[in-house]
């Protein structure tokens, strides 16, 4: 096996390491370090997803880390600021229902339907992104003045982004769905 087909795994179970610390960070009011360690998680799914695409590196468990470690990243910081009060708990549970709906229809499509795959639709990555922008922000305002407008612009935009990448998801899988049982 080529060990060099394995970096952007090896990058995505970094990424899956440094959820706890980020927790942890988030729940000191360690914002400065958080933010650091978040920025790395971030700029790291960047990479790993280059890496994978641009040198033919994708591997199976590469589709299965890769998202696991941004859910687990993104979930989890949504969580924290949730509970600290930095974000309304309305849309924690928004971003933690869509992913939900999700993996439940995932889960089911594949015990029901066939085999679950594919690349994730550009209204997902654009959510994906907010969310992670979003988090920066709320995170950096915690260190320095941030205008209130520009973090309730980017809630609007995570809750427009996950409302449709949900909704859109299960059309997708639906439509999948029922033309395999066609």
């Amino acid at each position: 096996m080529n060990l060099l087909r394995q970096i952007p795994n090896i990058i995505s179970v970094f990424r899956i390491l440094l959820v706890a610390p980020i927790l942890w960070l988030l729940l000191e009011n360690d914002y400065g370090y958080a933010l650091i360690l978040f920025a790395v998680a971030g700029i790291s799914d960047g990479i790993d997803g280059f890496l994978a695409k641009r040198f033919n590196w994708q591997t199976w468990i590469g589709g299965l880390l890769d998202p696991l470690a941004d859910k687990l990243l993104l979930v989890s910081s949504f969580l924290a600021l949730g509970w600290l009060g930095l974000l309304p708990l309305w849309l924690v549970a928004l971003v933690f229902l869509r992913d939900l709906v999700i993996v439940a229809g995932a889960t089911y499509y594949h015990h029901h339907v066939g085999k679950v795959g594919g690349e994730p639709t550009l209204i997902s990555k654009v959510n994906t992104f907010v969310q992670i922008l979003l988090v920066l922000v709320v995170v950096f305002a915690q260190i320095v003045n941030i205008p209130g407008l520009l973090i309730l612009l980017l809630i609007a935009l995570v809750t427009i982004t996950t409302i449709s990448s949900g909704i859109d998801y299960v059309i997708k899988w639906s439509r999948r769905a029922r033309l395999v049982h066609k």
